[in-house]
């Protein structure tokens, strides 16, 4: 069961796509889109969520640079629009924008109140923003770009957090991967999975460089750490 759920903060308004379970009482996970917007991968997987027990709700983080992207990665132009995008957007204000979908999710009725967080390429870095600047109760990263930037900021990360990094990332060269690790490996709050010979968004379905197997082992992965951390 799907809706819309309007957000609003002192910038302005927008908009977030929600999929509810059967289930009353359930916490809510806030998925943090790609680069191409809140398109059929990120409705299919709040969809997927839901279907496991999970509030799960969608953001529009590109609304100040325009609202109601959905995009695909299936051709050049589309491609195209999705960088000039990332290279628009603005991560602070991303972030604001999280902290604000997850004080709606703790309020929203049939919600728990424990709210998680996970996100996917532009979304995976801003998963890793999630856990240190607000206070989601578990997040989960999925091979973020332009996290080796930020890992000072695990100073301040309080609560878990859940990382999935592709060995071959076109996006993540070996020399940031050995940075993120050297930071962040033995972090108590922190648990990290590498994927060997995996390249970028190994588990977008339908993607380029989907993996059937590693894609079911990180989802497994993820969908325990929340069942842990979100009951």
């Amino acid at each position: 069961m799907s809706e819309t759920l309007t957000i609003t903060t002192p910038d302005g308004v927008f908009s977030a796509y929600v999929a509810r379970p059967q289930a009353t009482d359930a916490p809510a996970v806030v998925v943090i889109q790609e680069i191409f917007g809140v398109n059929t991968v990120m409705r299919d997987i709040c969809d997927g969520l839901a279907a496991q027990g999970f509030v799960a709700i969608c953001p529009d983080l590109f609304w100040r640079i325009e609202p109601g992207i959905d995009i695909t990665d299936q051709s050049e132009a589309e491609w195209k629009r999705a960088f000039e995008l990332f290279n628009a957007f603005d991560v602070d204000s991303g972030v604001t924008d999280i902290a604000a979908t997850i004080a709606a999710a703790r309020a929203l009725p049939g919600a728990s109140g424990k709210v998680g967080a996970v996100g996917y390429c532009l979304g995976g870095l801003l998963a890793f923003l999630t856990a240190t600047r607000t206070d989601a109760d578990a997040s989960i990263s999925y091979y973020g770009v332009g996290l080796e930037k930020h890992v000072g900021e695990a100073d301040k990360l309080a609560r878990p957090l859940l990382m999935h990094i592709a060995e071959k990332d076109q996006f993540v060269p070996s020399e940031a991967q050995q940075v993120i690790l050297a930071a962040l490996k033995d972090h108590p709050q922190i648990t990290i999975h590498t994927y060997e010979g995996r390249d970028h968004a190994f588990a977008r379905e339908g993607g380029a460089h989907y993996d059937a197997a590693d894609a079911a082992k990180a989802n497994g992965r993820s969908l325990t750490f929340f069942n842990t951390h979100l009951a």
